[in-house]
């Protein structure tokens, strides 16, 4: 079972790029590994159109995309057409070929004994390889989430946990609810005031003695 930090299981595969080894394409940069149960999928579609609309986003935070189905590349790639047609966008990530599922096996998005390959399954069947994971450029997962098939994902949201992430990573700070970038934030309950003074020059708003409010580093 894979954990918030644990290493970002890695693999080799197929995408629409070509053959990838995961932890050589990640090099050293932050990563969104986003996964979909299957090609030509309604919801999926609008997702992956988002993606290649809102990439420059993503760049600007070092952060690379990567997409999964549960499909064989030449599926991914007149899939690509579709959404680039819908969504007047060009993709321009690559989409991993999972017809083995080894690598929805892999991080835990179907049961490890799940038998058989792609053919003949539905997106019922792979109902739970909708998953998204945040990757640090050391390799390590930051974030997991699971949507339920009819629900579309919320990218806006997922910049938003990236920043924070980005932030929390180089500052000894948290991030509060519904937190947005250039927001008040949280002095690390792990730093002390004597510590904090050193660090948050301009001083701190305290609201309990574990609740001190500071402007954005």
């Amino acid at each position: 079972m894979l954990r918030i930090n644990d290493e970002a299981p890695d693999f080799d595969a197929l995408s629409t790029e070509g053959k990838i080894n995961f932890h050589h394409w990640i090099s050293n940069s932050w990563v969104l590994f986003f996964s979909h149960p299957k090609d030509f999928t309604p919801v999926c579609t609008t997702e992956l159109g988002c993606m290649a609309s809102i990439s420059e986003e993503f760049k600007k935070r070092k952060c690379k995309l990567i997409g999964l189905s549960v499909d064989d590349v030449e599926s991914h790639i007149e899939w690509t057409k579709d959404i680039e047609e819908i969504n007047s966008v060009k993709v321009t990530y690559p989409i991993i070929a999972d017809t083995d599922l080894k690598i929805a096996k892999l991080y835990n998005m179907l049961p490890a004994e799940e038998s058989g390959s792609y053919k003949g399954r539905t997106p019922a069947h792979n109902a739970t390889v909708r998953s998204i994971f945040i990757i640090d450029p050391n390799k390590k997962i930051r974030l997991m989430m699971t949507y339920p098939m009819t629900t579309g994902r919320n990218f806006d949201e997922i910049l938003r946990v990236i920043d924070s992430i980005q932030l929390t990573s180089s500052h000894k700070v948290a991030t509060p609810a519904n937190w947005k970038n250039g927001d008040q934030v949280i002095i690390s309950s792990a730093v002390g005031d004597d510590e904090a003074k050193n660090i948050f020059k301009n001083g701190w708003k305290t609201i309990k003695s574990y609740l001190r409010v500071v402007d954005q580093p």
